[in-house]
């Protein structure tokens, strides 16, 4: 009987820690919260006594990293969208017609505008913009300028 009060100190520690960095980065946040509790379930149906103890700590510890793990990838996914979307805005559109993305498994989404088109005086061909973010319904605006690189992308320069 020892080893549930172990299990519940074990929850307890990794459900704090988790708690201390919600915003930061709430998505990553939920996946650790989730992937603690479940593989802290899954470690108690192992073994008994010590042995069991360990396996609920071990469970805890791997559904925690794993949880973690998809938390950022789902961060990612917002990123890949909005990065695609720029690419084929500052590749495609004339000044001033936008473009918008959405990420349907976070519910971010946001828009690109280009509004300036010009040559450096080296030949490089540059992009100012217009950018918005909607992340969990507050909007963020930012303005910057794009490169054109030797392979083709569009480099982000401020």
């Amino acid at each position: 009987m020892i080893f549930k009060p172990m299990t519940s100190m074990v929850l307890a520690v990794t459900l704090l820690a988790a708690c201390a960095d919600m915003e930061d980065n709430p998505k990553q946040t939920a996946g650790t919260l989730i992937g603690a509790g479940l593989g802290g379930l899954l470690g108690s149906q192992i073994g008994s006594g010590k042995g069991q103890m360990v396996a609920v700590g071990l469970g805890v510890l791997g559904g925690a990293w794993l949880g973690s793990e998809t938390g950022k990838s789902l961060d990612k996914a917002d990123k890949t969208e909005a990065g695609k979307n720029a690419q084929n805005t500052l590749e495609y559109n004339p000044s001033g017609q936008s473009s918008t993305w959405s990420n349907p498994d976070s519910g971010n989404s946001g828009t690109f505008t280009p509004t300036k088109t010009y040559q450096t005086a080296s030949g490089e061909n540059c992009r100012e913009f217009e950018t918005t973010i909607n992340v969990d319904g507050s909007n963020e605006s930012a303005t910057g300028r794009a490169c054109r690189q030797p392979d083709g992308t569009w480099k982000i320069i401020e």
